[in-house]
């Protein structure tokens, strides 16, 4: 479900995975890469060699987490419809998580498919009025209280 919030958009969910993706930065890592000069004479290329060379880790390691993402993502394309219906024929309990845009900020366990909507309703009313749940995922997470 999405809410706003100070011209924020917020997703409160159920995770489907046990776990959340772990390949990160494969975008960021092409953003270091600079373009290539245009053109067809030498100068351009000797000009577009050097820059290949000079970038030359920036762009291996670009290409290695892109093809881990990719591998990733696979995976998890051929996982969700298995662990999907292995969590509702055995009544896993779900995971109601909290994102701001799609960075993750809150995750709680909230039983079955009924009480997870429900606590899905409750939350996003609450974010809409303004009462955001502790911040407890992310670099910049504060403290957790026990559970």
């Amino acid at each position: 479900m999405k809410v706003s919030y100070n011209d924020e958009k917020w997703r409160v969910t159920r995770r489907w995975l046990p776990w959340r993706r772990r390949v990160r930065g494969a975008g960021k890592a092409w953003d270091l890469v600079p373009s290539l000069p245009a053109g067809d004479d030498p100068v351009s290329g000797a000009i577009t060699l050097v820059v290949l060379v000079i970038f030359a880790p920036v762009i291996a390691v670009a290409v290695v987490l892109t093809v881990l993402a990719a591998i990733e993502f696979a995976v998890l394309l051929l996982l969700v419809p298995f662990l999907a219906v292995a969590r509702m024929a055995f009544g896993r309990h779900w995971v109601v998580e909290v994102r701001r845009g799609f960075t993750p900020y809150y995750e709680e366990h909230a039983g079955d498919w009924a009480a997870s909507s429900e606590r899905i309703r409750q939350l996003a009313a609450s974010i809409s009025r303004g009462d955001l749940p502790l911040h407890t995922l992310g670099d910049d997470a504060g403290p957790v209280s026990p559970s």
